[in-house]
């Protein structure tokens, strides 16, 4: 019997991690609409390939701690920058604070 309740609490803790080709494809549909804004929902509908909330809300967490995105009060932005040129800047510039 305590082997049966141990396996369903195993079960109750396991999370599904999304897929590389998922979290790819939410990544490069941001990529390509760099500067708009879009609502939970709004990502949902627009992505190519349906999406489960629960997953899509693992690759946003994950997007935002990497600081690829930014989400806010008022939607979800792509942000990273990953040109050579500001890199470049950013390694000659100043640190004022």
């Amino acid at each position: 019997m305590v082997a049966a309740e141990s396996k369903q609490a195993e079960l109750k803790h396991y999370e599904h991690s999304p897929t590389l080709r998922t979290i790819e494809m939410v990544e490069i549909f941001l990529k390509q609409h760099e500067g708009e804004l879009f609502s939970r929902n709004g990502l949902e509908i627009k992505l190519p390939r349906r999406v489960q909330r629960h997953t899509l809300n693992r690759i946003l967490g994950y997007l935002e701690s990497s600081n690829k995105v930014l989400i806010g009060s008022k939607g979800i932005m792509w942000v990273w920058n990953d040109s050579p040129k500001i890199k470049g800047l950013i390694a000659k510039g100043t640190r004022i604070a």
